[in-house]
């Protein structure tokens, strides 16, 4: 390749000469594949041909300059420069997509829309209340609401990729972790419930100790359901027993089916559900067995509340102010003991 004079040192003429400017559509071609893992998946998604979407992500490594996807055996990996393309395409798209929303919306073309994530298995009564309070808030600002009903992950990595706006999730830790440019508001703290078999000492009291669920066989997960509340509860566990460890429930979505397991066990075995009582109460927020579907096993309270879990509302801190405020009012007006604000937008 023909080099020529520039600065200290000679670089291809390539590099020398002004590129042509990156295109929305490279930026969405790159993040579709980074998102896939192949170019064959994503080419699905996008109803383009392989061939057409290599050519594009070669492209914008030319306009680049620099390598952005290693090509390997076990699939496709992000360069240092891919991820840090990926970070800026993402936010690029999102601010490009809710502009052109609040244009259409100016020209009364449409409305802007809000990506809100209900991950199933959240309590009824939170998940009910807090979309009841969003649709109002949003209808109110003249906004859309897309639902998502999608499992949210403990690093939020759906909002934090710009593929949801905001959504309903567990914190394990202080609002204060959670990693930027995410805002957050906790709208309660809820608790599990336990069951143990009848015959437990713990049955009469209506509560156990965590010394107590240590020593048991505890059936609860899977963790992919939810990992940061699975990992708390763990580490809170092993605090007592070092050795400890959850079994997985036999049939994920069946309360009853885990009971019918656990009262079989050769050994006292406890199921513990995913947090769904508000911490200091035992209000029947989650679903109790039909009548005589219990297999002798009772529900009781752990004491002193060491595992817990709170229920937050977290969105971008990216997103345009009147979306912003249509959540934090959601979550303030969620009725809940004492919602703490955690982040200001007044940046």
């Amino acid at each position: 390749m023909e080099r020529v004079q520039a600065g200290p040192g000679l670089l291809p003429r390539a590099a020398a000469e002004a590129p042509a400017g990156i295109e929305l559509r490279h930026l969405r071609y790159f993040v579709a594949v980074a998102d896939a893992g192949s170019f064959t998946h994503a080419a699905e998604r996008m109803f383009i041909a392989q061939p057409t979407l290599s050519q594009q992500i070669r492209r914008l490594e030319e306009i680049v300059g620099a390598p952005l996807l290693q090509r390997r055996r076990e699939g496709l990996r992000l360069t240092e420069a891919g991820s840090v393309l990926l970070d800026a395409s993402r936010n690029v798209l999102s601010l490009v997509d809710h502009e052109v929303s609040r244009t259409r919306q100016a020209a009364g073309l449409g409305r802007q829309r809000l990506r809100v994530v209900v991950p199933p298995g959240l309590p009824d009564a939170l998940a009910v209340e807090t979309a009841s309070a969003l649709r109002s808030a949003a209808a109110a600002a003249d906004v859309d609401v897309a639902w998502l009903e999608t499992p949210l992950d403990a690093e939020f990595s759906l909002i934090r990729q710009h593929r949801a706006d905001a959504g309903l999730g567990w914190l394990t830790t202080g609002p204060e972790a959670v990693p930027a440019p995410l805002d957050v508001m906790s709208l309660a703290e809820f608790e599990p419930d336990v069951w143990i078999p009848s015959s437990h000492a713990a049955a009469c009291r209506r509560s156990i100790s965590l010394e107590e669920i240590a020593g048991m066989d505890v059936i609860h997960g899977p963790r992919r359901a939810a990992a940061g509340t699975y990992d708390a509860w763990t580490g809170v566990l092993r605090g007592v027993d070092p050795r400890f460890g959850f079994t997985d429930p036999p049939f994920r979505h069946s309360l009853s089916m885990a009971l019918a397991f656990a009262a079989a066990g050769s050994r006292p075995t406890a199921v513990l559900t995913g947090p769904g009582v508000l911490v200091g109460t035992r209000p029947r927020l989650t679903p109790l067995p039909r009548s005589g579907a219990s297999h002798g096993m009772v529900r009781v309270g752990v004491a002193n509340h060491p595992l817990t879990a709170t229920a937050s509302l977290v969105w971008s801190g990216d997103l345009p102010r009147p979306l912003q405020q249509i959540l934090f009012d959601t979550a303030d007006g969620v009725t809940s003991p004492a919602p703490a604000r955690c982040a200001e937008l007044s940046r």
